[in-house]
């Protein structure tokens, strides 16, 4: 296949169930959003050889980086909530890819954040972030995605793993209670199963069981709602203990971490409540540590409210790859 000398930067967010896909233009910005819904394709090599067609990309030098919600650190992808498997190698090859970097969901929204505006982002009490110090975000969603990021020589890296399953640690003796209810279940209690969809609707469970109510089991989007809405004392209650823990936590990462670039909440659940997240004992439990309360207190914490978090930090990973401005996307002429 010949090809002409116009290099296209292609970067993919691939879920469970939906795939965006994006160009980098000249000014390292996305273009030509597509979406695509996973179970309208046998596979990942179909999706990205269609959205090429759409853009007409046959005979151009294409570098693509995609962000993938599973482990990318083996040649053999296997995806976590669907059944596509496939070899990077294989992939790059059957596309004709010059570049091809897979990096972990979590990845892609850590790179993201040194690029986020303050119109994609809402700061939740006080603190000042210093420029290129460490960052960390997690995520409630359907599980607790966890990254940090540190700037070496004016470049970011990422340092991911799976900080949701650590241990939780209650505070107060609500929390006791709660943690004990789960042991009912679990022999082990992460922070992934109190800050999740799941963990809301367990943290609500909980609260029936202590309070000896009976109250039917409600969804997370159930509880939310009706906490934002003031609807039912225990669902606003329960909503409360998820903003409190997470506060803890995410206090944790701080600490941990020395994080005066800030500390960031992702994920899809915060940003649908941000007034009441605002409000609730989030930031309170984030600097509530002891001795070390002013030392965390001085470190900001912020929602990311933007909408393409995976693209942008995909994005951002690539153009670092590639050392930014000469290989960026030129425009695709007709």
């Amino acid at each position: 296949m010949s090809r002409d000398n116009v290099v296209v930067n292609v970067v993919a967010d691939i879920g469970g169930t939906n795939i965006r896909l994006a160009i980098i233009n000249s000014e390292q910005q996305l273009t030509a959003i597509e979406h695509y819904q996973c179970r309208e394709f046998d596979s990942l090599a179909a999706v990205l050889a269609d959205y090429f067609a759409l853009q007409k990309l046959s005979n151009k030098t294409i570098n693509a980086c995609l962000a993938i919600a599973c482990p990318v650190e083996e040649d053999q992808v296997v995806m976590t909530n669907m059944s596509w498997s496939f070899s990077k190698k294989a992939l790059k090859a059957k596309l004709g890819l010059n570049n091809l970097w897979l990096i972990n969901d979590y990845t892609a929204i850590a790179h993201a954040i040194p690029k986020l505006r303050t119109t994609q982002k809402v700061q939740i009490g006080g603190g000042q972030a210093i420029v290129d110090k460490p960052i960390a975000v997690c995520g409630p969603g359907t599980g607790l995605g966890v990254a940090n990021i540190v700037n070496v020589d004016n470049k970011w890296i990422c340092l991911s793993g799976e900080g949701g399953h650590a241990d939780f640690a209650p505070v107060n003796e609500d929390q006791v209670k709660i943690l004990q209810f789960l042991f009912t279940k679990y022999h082990h209690v992460s922070y992934e199963q109190l800050l999740s969809g799941l963990g809301l609707e367990q943290i609500f469970q909980a609260l029936i069981s202590i309070k000896g109510l009976i109250i039917e089991p409600l969804s997370a989007a159930e509880i939310s709602h009706n906490a934002v809405n003031n609807r039912c004392d225990i669902s606003v209650l329960a909503l409360q203990h998820f903003c409190k823990i997470l506060g803890s936590f995410a206090g944790n990462l701080a600490l941990t971490g020395g994080c005066f670039g800030g500390v960031y909440i992702a994920g899809g659940i915060v940003p649908r409540f941000i007034e009441f997240f605002q409000q609730s004992g989030f930031r309170k439990c984030f600097e509530q540590k002891g001795r070390f309360s002013n030392y965390n207190q001085n470190i900001p914490t912020f929602v990311i409210t933007e909408s393409q978090p995976g693209l942008l930090g995909a994005c951002a990973y690539l153009c670092q790859q590639l050392s930014i401005t000469r290989q960026v996307s030129q425009p695709i002429m007709e």
